[in-house]
């Protein structure tokens, strides 16, 4: 049992530590404490890589939150000094940039505490076209293709769906040159909706980059208009929850086509 007293020495010291680089020692025989010694390192290392994300993630929100909240300091505190300089279509702005981005946060921590996302039926042509509707401010009208007298309908969160939805219309607006098009249709035994723009599209060894929280290809053209890089994360957690999927491609004609996929309810 040396072998073992081994190992319970180790993750003492790693408890008493909070290293989680360290590692239990393996043992050279091929024998249950060997494989327990194995599984223990795998297991920190599954710990170390959650919590440098946990530290990353709330860095990253620490460093969005600060820009907007010191701007709007900013205008408040010179608006007390000089009132007739209160840009009040400025201080609105940032204002809204914070709720939004404190709505992504909150949203992002329900998803990684797990949070199930519901077995209601929502109809996803309806949805587009609800989400299409209300998107009065667009600078870019979008044009929706749902298919007449079709249903589609999968199961979950019609909230969360929407969101989905709705982020990737503004991921669109945002780079599109003067067309934004959605588009829902059967696919297999799911169903896809795309939505697609005339932009410059996205370099293909960054397709899977811009899932990732808190990451802009156009940086200063993004925080110029209130993004965080967190909606494509969101949208693609989101997917996957729901058992789908969410990809991006380039069209023929140029441009990004995000397509996503959700399995058909039962």
């Amino acid at each position: 049992l040396r072998p073992v007293e081994g190992i319970r020495r180790e993750m003492a010291a790693i408890t008493a530590s909070e290293d989680l680089a360290r590692r239990v020692p393996e043992p050279g025989s091929r024998d249950e404490i060997a494989a327990l010694a194995r599984t223990t390192n795998e297991t920190l290392t599954v710990l170390e890589a959650s919590v440098e994300r946990q530290r990353r993630f709330v860095a990253d929100a620490s460093h969005e939150l600060r820009s907007p909240i010191a701007s709007l300091r900013t205008q408040l505190e010179v608006a007390e000094a000089h009132p007739e300089l209160l840009d009040l279509p400025g201080a609105v702005a940032d204002t809204v940039r914070l709720q939004v981005l404190a709505a992504d946060l909150l949203l992002l921590a329900r998803l990684d505490a797990g949070e199930k996302p519901g077995s209601a039926t929502v109809e996803l042509g309806a949805l587009v076209r609800e989400e299409v509707s209300q998107r009065t401010g667009d600078r870019i009208a979008v044009s929706v293709e749902v298919p007449q007298g079709c249903a589609f309908e999968v199961n979950g969160s019609r909230g969360q769906l929407s969101r989905v939805i709705g982020n990737l219309l503004d991921n669109a607006q945002r780079h599109a040159e003067g067309s934004v098009a959605v588009s829902v249709a059967a696919d297999g035994r799911g169903v896809r909706v795309e939505v697609r723009d005339d932009g410059a599209g996205v370099p293909e060894d960054e397709r899977e980059r811009i899932f990732e929280r808190f990451v802009r290809l156009d940086d200063a053209r993004s925080r110029d208009d209130g993004g965080a890089g967190l909606g494509l994360a969101i949208a693609r957690d989101v997917a996957s929850r729901h058992g789908g999927t969410l990809t991006v491609d380039r069209v023929a004609e140029g441009g990004a086509a995000f397509r996503l996929w959700l399995p058909r309810s039962a």
